[in-house]
């Protein structure tokens, strides 16, 4: 069995999310045993896969901003997909599709090789504890799955306030062949969500890295 890199929340759906959630007019895709075509879902459009995104805010603003991209929003926290689901419909965004899923499962099963313009990582799970480290997103052996799923010169954007977490993060992306790049200023794209200025709020500084696919 996988070790898990999330901690499964039990959060209250409101009446409204549960609404977006039964809605089928086909943003909202079940995990599958076999891949899909991006090229179908998306036609003529790269395709970004986003690993966790909260309550979506951050994400449906990133979407309007880049009509361009066509975005596969995955998580695991029931309410937040309710929630994204209800500002894709209300905004009237044709490019995201939204999945309730582990990401790294979406990977190994749906995604074709090769098929990514890129990933954005925002604040995955810091997992403190020592012992817990094993659990963190960001490993060697991800590294290559998520790799072997991107286009070469494909993006890779990550951000934590976890100083220790962030030093993991260069250190197994720096090491790695399918990989090359570090830190960066955060992007006028990626706004600040209410996580991330809680943790400024709290002294805790936020590192962004963006790492390319190299042709290795």
């Amino acid at each position: 069995m996988s070790i898990r890199t999330y901690k499964p929340r039990r959060g209250r759906v409101t009446p409204r999310q549960a609404a977006a959630l039964d809605v089928g007019d086909g943003l909202l895709i079940e995990l599958g045993r076999t891949a899909f075509s991006l090229k179908d879902e998306w036609p003529g459009l790269p395709v970004i896969l986003e690993i966790g995104f909260g309550t979506g805010a951050a994400t449906a603003m990133m979407a309007g901003r880049q009509p361009h991209l066509g975005l596969l929003a995955v998580d695991v926290h029931t309410p937040g997909i309710g929630d994204l689901l209800h500002r894709v419909r209300t905004i009237g965004l044709t490019n995201v599709r939204v999945m309730e899923a582990d990401a790294l499962e979406v990977l190994r099963t749906m995604i074709p090789q090769g098929s990514l313009a890129g990933i954005r990582t925002y604040f995955p799970d810091p997992w403190p504890k020592v012992r817990h480290h094993k659990r963190r997103l960001v490993t060697a052996e991800h590294a290559s799955l998520i790799g072997s799923r991107t286009v070469t010169s494909g993006t890779w954007d990550l951000a934590t306030d976890w100083a220790h977490y962030a030093d993991q993060m260069i250190d197994v992306l720096n090491k790695h062949p399918m990989w090359e790049g570090g830190a960066v200023d955060r992007t006028s794209d990626r706004p600040v969500t209410r996580y991330e200025q809680t943790a400024l709020d709290q002294g805790r500084e936020v590192t962004d890295l963006r790492y390319f696919r190299t042709i290795r």
